[in-house]
C-alpha cells in the first residue's frame, strides 16, 4: 500500500468537505426534491434507539450520491458542527491507495472531538477491509453514525451478512418509479390522490369513483413513453436532450459497470465474454433463459461461467433475476430464470434501438420490465419473493408476475397491446379462481387509458384491469405513503 502523508490526506479531505471551510453545499449536489429512499436513509441514520449504519446499493446514476449530499446538508441545518460531518469517495485513488486506516488518523489527528459525528464513505467497496473498519467503527465509536454507498452490492450485501449483523443495513436504491419521475419533473398533471388508494382494491371502489380515478390519472400517459425510453435516472430525466442521455446512459452507466466495477470486484479474466452475455441478455429481456440455448449461442461458453456472469451483472445492480414460482401445485418450469435489464431504457440504450415506443413489440418488453421493476422493488423492503408463474404439466400458461407474501399471492399480467382481452383458460383468470392458489390479488396491466374495470370472468378473487401508468403510479403513490407489502 501506498503511504501518504497526513498532510496530503488532509488536503484531499478539506477538497472533499466544503462545508469545513463554511462553503455552503449547492443546490445542483445537494436538491430540494427528495426521494423515496431519502427518507428511509435519514430514518435509518438518524433513529434515537436503534443505532444502525445504513449502506446504499443501486446502479450508477441512480442518485445515491445526492442522498449523502442531501442528509449532510440536513444535518449541517440541525445545527451539527460542520467538522463532524465527514466525507470521502474512495473512487479517488489516492483515498483507495492510502488506506481507510491512514484515511482516519489523518482526519483524527486535525479535528480530535469526541462529540457525535457523521462518516459518508462513496464507492466504499473499493476501500480495502471496509468491513472490518467499519465494525471497528461501530464497535469502537458509540457516537458515530455512518452512511456508506457502493454501485455493486455484492461485497456489501457479504460484508452486511457477516461483519454487519446488527450493525448495518442495506438499503437497495432502484432507479426512479414512475410516480418519482413525474414528481422529478413538477409536471403539472400529477393528480391529487386521497389515501389509501391500493391497485389490488380497485375492484371494491365504485365503478364511478374508479372512472373518476382513472379520469384523473389519464393525462400521465402522454409523459409515459419518455419514461420507458429516457428511464428512471435522475440527472438524465431532467435533461432536455433525450439522445444524449442515451449515450450518456450506454457510457456512463453500463460500460463502466461492465468494464470497471465488475472486473474489480470479481477479478472477470475476459470481459469481452461478459459484454457478449449482458448484450445477450439484453436482446432476450423479459424471456426465459435457457442455459443451454445460451451457451450453444454465445459459441459454446461454459455454463458454469454463463451462471455466474449472469450473477455478477445482477449484484452489479444491471439485471433483475426472476425465478418460477409454483402456484397452483400442477408443475412450474424450474431452473428456466426470466432475466430484465434494470431499467427499461437501458436495453434500448444498449442495443441502440432508434424510436422503439413506435414498434409494439419493443414497447411490450419496456413495460413488462418497468412493471416488474416497481413491483420488485416496491416488495423489497418486505422481503417477498417476486417471480414468474408458468405451468409445464398440459398446455403452458403463465403469469408475468407472481408476489409470494404469507398471506398469499398478487398476479400481475402484462397485456400491453390494443387488445387486452384474456379468455377463461388464461392462467391469471384459472388462478384467480382457484382457491389452492390463495389469490389476494390479481391485475392485467393494459395500454389505452380507457381499457380499465373489473374483468367480465366470475373468478374468486375479482381480476382487474388498469392501464400501465395508471398501475405504476397508484403503486408509487401506495410506497409514498408507506404500504409497504399492501399493493
Amino acid at each position: 500500500m501506498l503511504v501518504f502523508s497526513d498532510e496530503k490526506l488532509l488536503n484531499l479531505l478539506i477538497q472533499y468537505n466544503p462545508w469545513w471551510r463554511g462553503v455552503p453545499l449547492s443546490e445542483k449536489s445537494a436538491p430540494p426534491h427528495r426521494r423515496f429512499a431519502y427518507y428511509e436513509a435519514e430514518k435509518m441514520l438518524l433513529h434515537a434507539s436503534l443505532r444502525r449504519f445504513v449502506i446504499l446499493s443501486g446502479a450508477r446514476r441512480v442518485g445515491k450520491t445526492t442522498i449523502m449530499y442531501q442528509l449532510i446538508q440536513s444535518i449541517l441545518q440541525k445545527g451539527v458542527s460542520a467538522t463532524s460531518i465527514v466525507y470521502m469517495s474512495f473512487d479517488n485513488p489516492i483515498l483507495k491507495l492510502g488506506g481507510f486506516e491512514n484515511v482516519l488518523r489523518a482526519y483524527r489527528n486535525a479535528y480530535p472531538n469526541e462529540e457525535a459525528c457523521y462518516f459518508f464513505l462513496d464507492e466504499v467497496q473499493y476501500a480495502e477491509d471496509w468491513e472490518a473498519w467499519i465494525k471497528t467503527l461501530y464497535d469502537t465509536r458509540p457516537e458515530l453514525r455512518l452512511v456508506a454507498t457502493g454501485s455493486a452490492s455484492p461485497a456489501l450485501e457479504k460484508g452486511s451478512a457477516e461483519s454487519g449483523v446488527g450493525r448495518w443495513s442495506v438499503l437497495k436504491i432502484p432507479t426512479l418509479s414512475f410516480y418519482e419521475y413525474c414528481d422529478l419533473l413538477q409536471l403539472t398533471e400529477r393528480p391529487r390522490l386521497e389515501a389509501g388508494i391500493r391497485p389490488t382494491r380497485l375492484h371494491a371502489m365504485e365503478k364511478g369513483l374508479f372512472s373518476e380515478l382513472m379520469a384523473t390519472l389519464s393525462p400521465l400517459q402522454r409523459h409515459f413513453n419518455r419514461y420507458l425510453a429516457v428511464g428512471g435516472f435522475p440527472e438524465l430525466a431532467l435533461s432536455s436532450d433525450d439522445a444524449f442521455s442515451q449515450r450518456m446512459l450506454r457510457e456512463d452507466v453500463v460500460d463502466k459497470v461492465i468494464k470497471r466495477d465488475i472486473l474489480a470486484l470479481f477479478n472477470v479474466r475476459n470481459p469481452i465474454q461478459l459484454e457478449k452475455v449482458f448484450l445477450y441478455l439484453c436482446i432476450h429481456s423479459s424471456g426465459i433463459v435457457n442455459m443451454t440455448t445460451m451457451s450453444k449461442e454465445l459459441d459454446g461458453m461454459n455454463k458454469t461461467t454463463l451462471a455466474n456472469y449472469i450473477r455478477f451483472l445482477e449484484e452489479a445492480n444491471l439485471i433483475y433475476i426472476s425465478d418460477p414460482v409454483n402456484v397452483d401445485g400442477k408443475g412450474a418450469l424450474k431452473g428456466r430464470p426470466k432475466i430484465y435489464v434494470a431499467d427499461a431504457a437501458v436495453r434500448g440504450a444498449v442495443l441502440m434501438l432508434e424510436n422503439s415506443i413506435a414498434d409494439a413489440e419493443e414497447t411490450g418488453i419496456m413495460v413488462e420490465t418497468a412493471v416488474y421493476k416497481h413491483i420488485a422493488a416496491f416488495y423489497y423492503a418486505a422481503n417477498a419473493r417476486v417471480g414468474y408463474y408458468r405451468r409445464v404439466k398440459g398446455s403452458e400458461k403463465e403469469v408475468d408476475v407472481v408476489v409470494e407474501l404469507p398471506a398469499g399471492r398478487i398476479l400481475c399480467e402484462v397485456k400491453y397491446r390494443e387488445n387486452s382481452h384474456v379468455k377463461e383458460t388464461d392462467a391469471i383468470i384459472e388462478l384467480a379462481n382457484d382457491e389452492r392458489a390463495n389469490v389476494l390479488g390479481a391485475l392485467i396491466v393494459t395500454k389505452r387509458a380507457e381499457d380499465y374495470g373489473v374483468a367480465a370472468h366470475r373468478t374468486r378473487t375479482p381480476v382487474v384491469r388498469i392501464p400501465a401508468p395508471a398501475f405504476l403510479y397508484l403503486l408509487g403513490n401506495a410506497e409514498k405513503e408507506g404500504y409497504t407489502a399492501k399493493m
